[in-house]
This record gives structure tokens, C-alpha cells and sequence, in this order.
């Protein structure tokens, strides 16, 4: 090895070992992705497994634990997986989309390593190349808080986790063709509650076995593609304790709309009498509603679910006040033992603001989506990998779209489009829909605080009807018809990351952009090194790995 060489790879070892303290434990996992066939709407069809398992298996870990996941591609195309949710700090070569990492080749492996560094909360993974999605590959993902740090609840009997989402018949390849030749996927064929679908007065077998008198803790995901789910339980409330990774004012809810991407923590008590309890789960803001049930079962009960299903709220108002409902809890420490509260967003001076206005149009013929006019699309080359080699010039270009779109768009212009933020600044970004669909948005690599939702045009009046005491921090913000939303985040996590619609139709028709937050310092302090085992492809395959950052 030349001597050069060398020194790179005893630096890049050198930041790996400092990614971690020498107290976090490891875990090791390996996981085999495969194709399969499984019947979820009673049709068999192809799915993607994960060791065997659809949908895949629940990834439970701890705050700052090193989860270390060697994935074997078996499938015939390159695949990734996203943690959606999982911050990645300092780290985005670990968060497993196109515009950081190249696909893993079939038939090869690739090692994941990460910390859910200072984070708890309810998350899930899921494919994030083509449309693998639609064929499975998700699967759950829990953080617990660390023993020394106390939650705002007693200890369940039980922690579960729920898997909801919207379900297409379709082999994800038809649907891919259909998006690739300009036609819609329409709505969907079902819904399915982990893995499943039930019907009313059918031979269910339990999902879950609940105790008399015991309180149990589910984790509620839509991991879907398209599709708002309302989620509630035949005679239960359920206690709202966190939501996409932060504790929140304890309120009791019947019914929960739970968008694509989101994930809620509820407390369900078993007070009721011992019998056999529909789950139900529907589409919501769709012309045709499809729902399906799961049956929630008491133990050493054999008597069946009432067929009275509790119905879903109408339209979109109700939900838009669940939305305006969801508070901070101020009190509960989260991964650290500080309060959440300690950090006062609403004090810090804004220094930036953008407005992002979803845009669809029609590109040769083909329907295309994007933010501000500009659809974006993946390149062969990484994005991050481009701009880590220096050869970013040769891919992309920075800011193509400006802060504030044209107060009318009538064009979509289809190029990769990515944001160049300054490293550390506070900074407003307005979600603006000009559509009469629902829409939920997500942004890797952070979490922050969705300030306000109207409807309307958002103008800077607006910003005296922000919440600026206990906005919730998460990762997913909605964005109702002909409405907007605002967030305030600090962009204090250096790296590429996504910004996209979790319609995954719209992201892969190109609504969705990337942020490059660059360190000036270009330090192991802001940003780890890429990884040795880092899969190279495009313009940068076979090129020596540039002078690795140090302390």
C-alpha cells in the first residue's frame, strides 16, 4: 500500500473509532434481503423479505447503542435502506438514500453502522431506492431512553409495535413502469396492519393478547406509501406519550390520524370487558375509503369483536386540529437529563427564511412533481460523494431554485436540486400547498419545531400565530389542502440531507431537493470521515479517497 494511502486509512480508522465512546455497546446484525411471496390482500404476489420476515424485523435499540446491520442484497437490483427518523449526527453517510450512498449492488452486502445518538422515540426503516417500498422491506425501529434517564410514565407491561400502510396488489416494478410511462398509481387496494389484512366477523387470529387490568405501550407507524391513516381501537382510548421521537402532553385520544411517515406512542389500558377488540385502520382524504381490522385480543377470552366498528372523522378540518392539539412535553427529559424544555426556540433570531411550494406539471408528456419549480432528479454520482471528492461542479449545481418561488409556477424544470445552507443558522422554512391533496413532507438529519399550520398563503404577518413555547420536535410536518406549515430548525448537523415528500409517487417523480450543510472547519468534530467500506460509484469509482478530516 502506498504510503499516501496509508495515511488515509489510518485516519479514516482512527475518526471511526472516534464516531463512538468507548462505554456504547455494539450490536451486530445481519440481514438477508429477498424476494418472496406472500398473499396480504388474499392475492399471492412478490414482496421483499428480510430474513425471511414480511414485514422485516423490529430493530429494538437504546440511545447512543452502535447498531452495526450487514445487509446481503439478494435481490436483481441495487437497494438501500433510510432510517427515517434517526438523525445520523455528523453522519449522513450512514442515512441510506440515493443523493448519499450508491445502492448496493445485487448480489453484494453493505455494512450500516450508526447511533440513534441523544434520540428515543418510535421510528421505522424502510427501502429507499425505486419503488422497493412498495413491496416491503420496512420494518420497525424503537430507541429506548437509557436506564439513568426517567420517562413521564410508568413501565408498560409490554412494548409493541404497529405497522399500518396503505397496499397495492401490483408488483412495485408494474407500478414503477406505470409512474415511468406518465400514468398514476390510483388509490390503493388495501390497507394492512402488520403485514395483514382482516375482515369484520372474520376468523382474525389475534394480533396482540392483553392482560385484564394492564397498560400497555404501542408504537403506531404509517409506513405506507401515500395514503393518511386514521388508527383506532374498538372501546379503548389511547394516551398519547410521544410522537417521532419527543414526550408530549399526555392527552387520550379515540382515533389517531397518522401520516405517511409518522409514528405516535399511545398507552392502551385493558379496563374494559374481556373479550376479543377490533383495531381498525382507513385511508382518510381519499374519494373511496379502504380500511381493514386487526383483533386485539383479552387473555383467556375466546368471546369474538363486536361487528359495531368505530367510524373515522370526516374530513380534513378534525385532523388539522389533532395537528393543534399536539404540545412539548416542557418537563420530560428525553435522551439527556435535561429537560426538553431547556431549549427556548422561540427566542433565537431567524436568519434565514425558505419557502418551498410543491409544484406539478407536466414534463414531455409525463406528470412530474417538485418544490419551486424544479423537479429533481437522482444522479449516478452521489451527491454527497461528488461534493466530499471535489467534483461537485461536475454533477450539480447549488441553489437552483431561490427562497421565495414565483408567485406563480408554470413550468417544472427537472435537474437535481440541492440547497446550500450555512453551517449552525436558525432558519424558517414555509411548506406551502397549492393543491387540493393532503401532503407530508420529512427532512433527514433533524428533527425540528412545526411551528403553525392554516389555511391560506403564508405571509410574514403569520408568524405572530406561531407556537413559539412547545411546538413539538419531530421530523414529519403536514401540510393540508390549499394550506402551509412552518418549521424552525437549526441546521447544526453537517452533511447532505434529504428534504422530501413521504408520498413516495410524488418523491419519486422528483419532489424532494437536498440541503448541503458544509463544516468550514472541515473537522472530525462536525463531520466524520466517509467510510472505508463506502461503496464508490460514477465519476468517483476507483479514485483514491480525498485527505480525510481531522480533529
Amino acid at each position: 500500500m502506498q504510503g499516501g494511502r496509508l495515511l488515509t486509512v489510518l485516519v479514516c480508522l482512527a475518526s471511526t473509532v472516534a464516531m463512538v465512546n468507548a462505554g456504547d455497546p455494539y450490536f451486530y446484525y445481519t440481514w438477508n434481503v429477498t424476494y418472496g411471496t406472500v398473499a396480504p390482500l388474499g392475492i399471492p404476489q412478490q414482496v421483499i423479505l428480510i430474513n425471511g420476515q414480511f414485514p422485516g424485523p423490529n430493530l429494538n435499540s437504546t440511545s447512543n447503542n452502535n447498531v452495526v446491520i450487514n445487509v446481503f442484497n439478494n435481490l436483481d437490483e441495487p437497494f438501500l435502506l433510510t432510517w427515517i427518523g434517526l438523525q445520523h449526527r455528523k453522519n449522513s453517510w450512514q442515512d441510506g438514500v440515493t443523493g448519499t450512498s450508491c445502492p448496493i449492488p445485487a448480489g453484494t452486502n453493505f455494512t450500516y453502522h450508526f447511533q440513534p445518538k441523544d434520540q428515543i422515540g418510535s421510528y421505522f426503516y424502510y427501502p429507499s431506492t425505486a419503488l422497493h417500498r412498495f413491496a416491503g422491506g420496512f420494518g420497525g425501529l424503537r430507541v429506548n431512553s437509557r436506564l439513568l434517564i426517567p420517562v413521564p410514565y410508568a413501565d408498560p407491561e409490554d412494548d409493541r409495535t404497529i405497522l399500518i400502510n396503505d397496499w397495492y396488489t401490483k408488483s412495485h416494478t408494474a407500478l414503477k413502469n406505470f409512474l415511468d410511462s406518465g400514468r398514476t398509481l390510483g388509490s390503493p387496494d388495501g390497507v394492512l396492519i402488520n403485514g395483514k389484512s382482516g375482515k369484520i366477523g372474520g376468523n382474525n387470529a389475534p394480533l396482540f393478547t392483553m392482560k385484564p387490568g394492564k397498560t400497555y405501550k404501542y408504537r403506531i407507524c404509517n409506513v405506507g406509501f401515500k395514503s393518511t391513516l386514521n388508527f383506532r381501537i374498538q372501546g379503548h382510548k389511547m394516551k398519547l406519550v410521544e410522537m417521532e421521537g419527543s414526550h408530549v402532553l399526555q392527552n387520550d385520544y379515540d382515533s389517531l390520524d397518522v401520516h405517511v411517515g409518522q409514528c405516535f406512542a399511545v398507552l392502551v389500558t385493558a379496563d374494559q370487558v374481556a373479550k376479543n377488540y377490533y383495531m381498525v385502520a382507513s385511508t382518510r382524504f381519499l374519494k373511496k375509503e379502504v380500511s381493514t381490522v386487526g383483533v386485539m385480543s383479552y387473555e383467556g377470552s375466546n368471546v369474538q369483536a363486536s361487528n359495531e366498528i368505530p367510524k373515522a372523522p370526516v374530513g380534513w378540518a378534525w385532523s388539522l386540529n389533532q395537528f393543534r392539539s399536539f404540545r412539548w412535553n416542557l418537563t420530560a427529559s428525553a435522551a439527556r437529563p435535561n429537560p426538553q424544555g431547556s431549549y427556548h426556540y422561540g427566542k433565537i433570531n431567524i436568519t434565514r427564511t425558505i419557502k418551498l411550494a410543491n409544484t406539478k406539471n407536466l414534463v414531455n408528456g409525463k406528470v412530474r412533481f417538485g418544490f419551486n419549480g424544479v423537479s429533481h432528479v437522482d444522479t449516478e454520482t452521489p451527491l454527497k460523494l461528488a461534493e466530499y471528492f471535489g467534483m461537485s461542479e461536475k454533477v450539480f449545481k447549488y441553489n437552483v431554485i431561490k427562497d421565495e418561488p414565483a408567485a406563480k409556477i408554470t413550468t417544472l424544470t427537472v435537474e437535481p436540486n440541492v440547497l446550500n445552507i450555512t453551517f449552525r443558522t436558525f432558519v424558517e422554512v414555509i411548506f406551502e400547498n397549492h393543491e387540493k391533496s393532503m401532503q407530508s413532507f420529512h427532512l433527514d438529519g433533524y428533527s425540528f419545531f412545526a411551528v403553525a399550520s392554516e389555511p391560506g398563503r403564508w405571509t410574514p404577518e403569520k408568524r405572530k400565530n406561531y407556537n413559539l413555547l412547545d411546538a413539538v420536535s419531530r421530523h414529519t410536518v403536514q401540510v393540508y389542502p390549499k394550506s402551509w406549515s412552518a418549521i424552525l430548525l437549526t441546521f447544526d448537523n453537517a452533511g447532505m440531507w434529504n428534504i422530501r415528500s413521504e408520498n413516495w409517487e410524488r418523491r419519486y417523480l422528483g419532489q424532494q431537493l437536498y440541503v448541503s450543510v458544509l463544516s468550514p472547519e472541515k473537522s472530525l468534530r462536525d463531520e466524520y470521515n466517509i467510510p472505508l467500506n463506502t461503496n464508490l460509484c460514477g465519476i468517483v469509482k476507483g479514485l483514491p479517497l480525498p485527505t480525510p478530516y481531522t480533529i
